[in-house]
């Protein structure tokens, strides 16, 4: 891998992060539409990859510092108050929920989904597909608004039964093409949650599943030799990566933060458009 390549990958990376356009997806599109000779299981891309996964959890953790501070806080501090005590147990309880159907879809089925990763055919139409979803998910949330009263809450009220749904949601992200973000934003919608209290619940179960994920390749490099030159590169990587899942992250909270004028059918076009422009280049031009 190139420095160049290297350098685009990990801009790839922060952008499609927290924007719900699929991570996954576009990192094996891209290298298949540039005809790029990128072995994904290599034992040299492995580190690279677990590195930018580094720099977009620690971007995200700052995004959400003050949340994560307060579970902390609530959980050990000897000032804390019932209340405070209540609201982090309560927010840890919906993020253990959230994060468990995820983990075991992904365990049981681990090695079956990874010959979707070889096609990147398939990834196009999983792609094509996360951009129908995002346009339905408005259409259908938008019809059910015109006969209801706006129900949206906080993500303190949210319910077991809510973040069990949109945990459920998460598996979706599984399949390389549906975005991770962009499911469970529409599992939040789909049980009344408004733009910004979906997106900020998202990018915050996010953070446990990275987290999870960068462990597990970590583990897996145990015992895996590295150049200098491989270290840096990865290095560099997460820095790039994580500044600019930064970046995103803020604009995509900001973006959200007038719920009645921006939705995500925008970013559902995008991915109709990128998947089947891929399928397009990729059968044509394989």
């Amino acid at each position: 891998m190139t420095d160049l390549q290297a350098f685009i990958l990990a801009i790839i990376q922060g952008i499609t992060e927290p924007f719900p356009v699929s991570s996954l997806g576009h990192a094996v599109l891209l290298p298949g539409i540039l005809h790029w000779s990128l072995d994904g299981h290599s034992p040299t891309f492995l580190p690279f990859l677990t590195m930018l996964h580094v720099g977009t959890l620690v971007a995200l953790a700052h995004v959400f510092w003050g949340d994560w501070r307060a579970i902390l806080l609530g959980l050990f501090s000897p000032r804390r108050t019932a209340r405070t005590r209540n609201k982090a147990i309560h927010l840890c309880s919906l993020l253990v929920v959230a994060t468990i159907p995820a983990v075991i879809m992904g365990g049981l089925f681990e090695h079956h989904l990874r010959l979707v990763f070889a096609n990147p055919l398939m990834v196009a139409g999983f792609l094509t597909l996360n951009g129908l979803l995002l346009i339905l998910t408005e259409i259908m949330r938008r019809r059910a608004l015109r006969h209801e009263q706006d129900n949206a809450y906080q993500t303190q009220e949210l319910s077991w039964k809510d973040a069990l749904i949109i945990g459920l949601w998460q598996c979706l992200a599984l399949f390389p093409g549906l975005s991770r973000s962009g499911a469970t934003i529409n599992g939040g919608l789909m049980r009344g949650l408004d733009h910004l209290t979906a997106t900020r619940f998202s990018l915050l179960m996010a953070q446990p599943i990275i987290l999870a994920a960068t462990a597990k390749e970590a583990w897996q490099l145990r015992h895996v030799h590295l150049s200098s030159s491989m270290i840096t590169q990865s290095l560099i990587g997460a820095v790039v990566a994580g500044v600019t899942a930064l970046i995103c992250s803020r604009l995509l909270l900001r973006f959200f933060h007038d719920d009645n004028r921006h939705t995500l059918t925008g970013f559902g076009i995008y991915c109709i458009l990128a998947g089947l422009g891929s399928a397009c280049l990729l059968h044509f031009h394989p």
